[in-house]
């Protein structure tokens, strides 16, 4: 069983935690075997830059009960701050190895997302085939628009019905993050925000090879594969993020975080 404290660093203001695959496996899985309500974020450059520049998602981000550092530049980041042996816990990684655990220990599982419909049901039919012991009693991919308060509930009562115990949430960043955040107290389940991990593991779009993951040119090749959708959100993050993070490791500008600190011990660097 995982330690009840991890140590942390704050970049940019937005918490993330010294994780490893071991053991954010481990804290979900205990999680999800006492039907506790939990969330579980698994960060980025984007994420990081939407908690600067919004500080009520900060907020969110901070509040969550685990926050991986899924992105490389992250990883390179909490050793700059003094966590050397940092290793990333890339969220289309953790999806299959919490997977596998469920399928094992017998956890029901869920998948809220994921686009339209039809994606979300290949997606499901792949997962079915891959992990056949896996008890999968919900999958619902929400319409593109806001949910009135009875469409909320209904979802609601609808997993705390089908008894699923770890619910992979595939809306994609911030919405993803927000809607976790609204529903910890209400949806008794571990909700795991995995984002492009549905689309991946669909093979509805492509992943970058391990080597350009290990050189944290991921996003590159995402800006490679999907420039119309991509190009405004790296072209405005990512070298501003190089620029502040480098401010902060230097001293010249401090970045107050604004949330809670989950379950984490550490410092900010």
């Amino acid at each position: 069983m995982p330690q009840e404290t991890l140590e942390h660093r704050f970049i940019l203001g937005t918490r993330v935690d010294a994780t490893n695959y071991g053991d954010a496996v481990d804290r979900c899985m205990s999680w999800a075997e006492k039907g506790e309500s939990r969330y579980v974020c698994v960060s980025t450059v984007h994420m990081v830059m939407e908690g600067h520049d919004l500080p009520t998602y900060q907020r969110v981000v901070n509040s969550a009960d685990l926050v991986t550092p899924d992105g490389v530049p992250l990883v390179w980041a909490l050793r700059w701050l003094g966590i050397r042996g940092a290793t990333r816990v890339y969220g289309p990684e953790l999806t299959p190895q919490l997977l596998t655990k469920a399928a094992d220990q017998r956890i029901p599982v869920g998948f809220f997302g994921g686009g339209t419909p039809a994606a979300l049901d290949r997606l499901v039919s792949i997962v079915r085939e891959r992990f056949p012991q896996l008890v999968i009693t919900y999958a619902y991919a929400p319409p593109f628009r806001p949910l009135s308060p009875d469409e909320d509930q209904m979802i609601v009562r609808e997993i705390t019905d089908c008894g699923a115990r770890i619910l992979f949430v595939g809306l994609g960043c911030p919405k993803q993050e927000r809607w976790m955040y609204e529903h910890r107290g209400r949806v008794p389940a571990v909700m795991v925000g995995v984002g492009a991990a549905f689309d991946f593991l669909a093979g509805v779009k492509p992943q970058a090879p391990r080597l350009v993951q290990k050189m944290g040119l991921e996003w590159l090749f995402r800006l490679a594969t999907e420039p119309r959708r991509l190009w405004k959100r790296y072209l405005k993050h990512n070298p501003r993020f190089v620029f502040l993070f480098l401010l902060q490791i230097l001293g010249v500008r401090q970045f107050v975080p604004i949330g809670g600190t989950g379950l984490s011990e550490g410092t900010n660097g």
